[in-house]
């Protein structure tokens, strides 16, 4: 009798056998599908993260190439050593034709100019918390900021010069969105152009189109007449530190051309911003780019480029532990499966030694019978490969959630008690209100947030993996449970 019709006609008969069987086979394969499912979805939304995040690189000025400059050139006039004359330290602004040199290479999505200052209210009121106070050139004493490595007289505003506000992550992030108007744009280059909070036009009825008039906070005799092209809404958080610098409220807060910040800043700053930030494509493609803005003649000892992609890792974190434990899981799950089946087996085998040991001695080789019982396992399989089709993906979805949900909870528990990733500070990090100062005012909600759901799909390539692992536990388990059979004489199969 052919051999595979044996195997259909024992798998038939012994009902409860083929049944304990479909089940132990089914739960393995269900697993084994889970992780692949979660797996696959994993490396799928750290690729899609890292199209939407991409990675920063920040064009600034080297402030320890400055500072070591300083030094030198303090002590080589006053002869001390390792001493700066605080007031002798000047940084020097990024400079757009450097700029130019790398905001054209390869992998870079998108740019900004970010030029910061500060300027007083003159035919409004600034939003003002208890306590604030507002410095001119009058009353210049009442607070200072750094801007542009010197301390300036701080005004009623903060005032950030950009080439576009919709490149900007308190934009992208959702922190700002516009209830009127729109944003500052290449276009408006060389204008007098502004984008004001909704909280300071309700309170001084204005909108688009109105014209509002800020001051030179060094010099207010330096008036500018400002033209409203947009108001936004924002969901940042004020520090405390806003009670004495109306400054660092969040309504205070205006978006203008990088230019016009500039011009209010003086001459130092023709032709030159705070820092460029550069947005690439892709996180990975960072270090190539970095490496290929170097080989463009970028004045490094003047410049530095710093790199950033804390937020995509923070992203990522959650789903790469949870890709490595799917991993795992099929790992485990299908090692388990081939123990567990070589037990079912050999003790299925040790049942049938007579019909092994007739078989034999009529002359059936010792390769059908191995076939046979894997002819017979392969049928169970096919019965549970269809059951886990169906099933597997609900599993993976709150297999897979549970263990997102588990690795997010971690990461913002770990990150909470080291005092967070540093999210919060802005683009750019050296000029104007950039680095710790600039958080005394709004921060904004979150830059990035970790991808919260993983969105599982079952693929054709799925049910293939999951098909070629289930015929590997089959093809191994009968081997294993074989072996000490098959080797045995007829007669001592028979007398066993």
């Amino acid at each position: 009798m052919n051999f595979i019709k044996r195997a259909w006609l024992s798998t038939k008969a012994k009902k409860g056998h083929s049944f304990i069987l479909f089940l132990v086979f089914s739960a393995i394969l269900i697993f084994v599908l889970a992780g692949l499912t979660i797996q696959n979805a994993s490396n799928q939304s750290m690729v899609q993260a890292r199209q939407a995040m991409g990675g920063t690189v920040t064009l600034s000025v080297n402030r320890e190439a400055t500072m070591e400059k300083a030094v030198a050139s303090d002590s080589a006039s006053s002869g001390s050593s390792g001493k700066i004359d605080p007031s002798s330290f000047k940084a020097t602004p990024v400079s757009l034709d450097q700029a130019n040199l790398i905001t054209g290479l390869d992998h870079v999505k998108s740019y900004n100019y970010l030029s910061e200052t500060s300027a007083g209210a003159e035919n409004f009121k600034p939003i003002s918390s208890s306590n604030s106070t507002s410095s001119t050139s009058s009353d210049a004493a009442s607070g200072k900021i750094p801007t542009g490595g010197r301390m300036q007289a701080a005004g009623d505003l903060a005032v950030e010069g950009v080439l576009s506000t919709e490149n900007l992550s308190d934009f992208t992030a959702g922190t700002n969105t516009f209830t009127e108007g729109s944003g500052i744009t290449a276009d408006d280059v060389n204008t007098n152009n502004v984008v004001i909070e909704s909280s300071l036009a309700d309170a001084n009825n204005l909108k688009t189109g109105d014209t509002i008039t800020i001051s030179n906070p060094t010099d207010s005799t330096k008036t500018y007449n400002l033209t409203i092209k947009g108001v936004y809404k924002t969901t940042a958080t004020t520090d405390p530190m806003a009670e004495h610098f109306s400054f660092l409220n969040a309504s205070n807060k205006i978006y203008v051309s990088y230019t016009l910040a500039d011009e209010m800043k003086g001459s130092d700053y023709s032709n030159a911003v705070d820092s460029v930030v550069i947005n690439l494509d892709d996180p990975q493609n960072v270090d190539a780019y970095v490496t290929a803005a170097k080989a463009t003649g970028l004045d490094t000892e003047t410049y530095s480029l710093q790199t950033d992609t804390a937020l995509y890792e923070q992203m990522i974190s959650p789903l790469e532990n949870v890709a490595n434990f799917a991993q795992k899981i099929v790992i485990l799950v299908a090692v388990a499966g081939v123990i567990i089946l070589s037990l079912i087996v050999i003790m299925s085998i040790r049942e049938r030694k007579f019909e092994m040991g007739v078989l034999l001695s009529l002359g059936e080789s010792r390769w059908k019978l191995v076939a046979q019982f894997f002819i017979e396992l392969i049928i169970v399989f096919v019965a549970a490969l269809v059951v886990a089709g169906f099933s597997g993906k609900y599993v993976g979805n709150v297999l897979g959630q549970q263990l997102l949900d588990q690795q997010t909870t971690a990461q913002t528990t770990s990150m909470t008690a080291q005092g967070g990733p540093g999210g919060n500070f802005p683009e750019g990090g050296m000029g104007g209100f950039r680095g710790p100062f600039r958080n005394f005012g709004a921060s904004s909600s979150a830059s990035a947030k970790e991808i919260e759901n993983l969105h599982i799909a079952l693929s054709v390539s799925d049910l293939v993996e999951l098909g070629g692992i289930g015929l590997g536990i089959c093809f191994l388990s009968v081997i294993i449970s074989s072996v000490g059979v098959i080797r045995l004489d007829p007669k001592k199969i028979l007398t066993m």
